[in-house]
């Protein structure tokens, strides 16, 4: 089935709400991981960044195919810049999070897995001051990631407010049937 302007597809609506919630708990974990020094969480974290990395470009791939979903009625113009730069900045903020991630961890030389499979292997280099850690491979480009992780990490939190305020405006306001078609209903 196609997305349409009374209803979205299923495979539409699994992708939006695996991402959303991925996010949102990728970005409650980084956060709770800087706020509190967490290093125990970063294993999951990576993780599930990785495996919702994947998911991303599929989701990607899947919209470029099926195209942009009409709104369900017209909106002020305003609305639909604003509209369309949240949805453009979680778009290609949900691409550059994980990839800055993925690119900080192998520039950093702790590798990447997932739960344990290891798909690049950590620098097996040891760091002579500290034999339990090791070195970076490249530690200009692991800071640069990591930076780039934390700033986009922040304008995404932005973003998801926006994008979580304008569903309830839709919903609460302008019952115009926008979340409802986003839950998989027809309208």
């Amino acid at each position: 089935m196609n997305d349409s302007k009374t209803r979205l597809s299923r495979v539409t609506v699994a992708l939006h709400w695996i991402v959303a919630l991925a996010i949102i708990a990728l970005l409650a974990s980084g956060v709770i991981m800087e706020e509190f020094e967490i290093r125990q969480m970063t294993p999951i974290h990576k993780s599930i960044g990785v495996i919702a990395f994947a998911i991303i470009l599929a989701r990607i791939v899947w919209r470029v195919r099926q195209g942009w979903p009409q709104p369900v009625r017209e909106y002020e113009r305003w609305e639909q810049r604003l509209s369309k730069i949240v949805h453009y900045t979680l778009i290609i903020g949900s691409v550059i999070m994980p990839a800055t991630g993925i690119g900080m961890s192998i520039a950093g030389g702790s590798g990447v897995d997932i739960f344990g499979l290891v798909l690049v292997p950590e620098n097996l280099n040891p760091d002579p001051a500290a034999r339990d850690r090791f070195m970076p491979i490249n530690e200009t480009a692991a800071e640069i990631n990591a930076e780039v992780h934390e700033i986009v990490g922040n304008i995404m939190i932005i973003a998801v407010l926006l994008h979580i305020a304008g569903a309830l405006k839709h919903h609460i306001m302008d019952k115009d049937g926008t979340l409802r078609r986003m839950l998989g209903k027809t309208v």
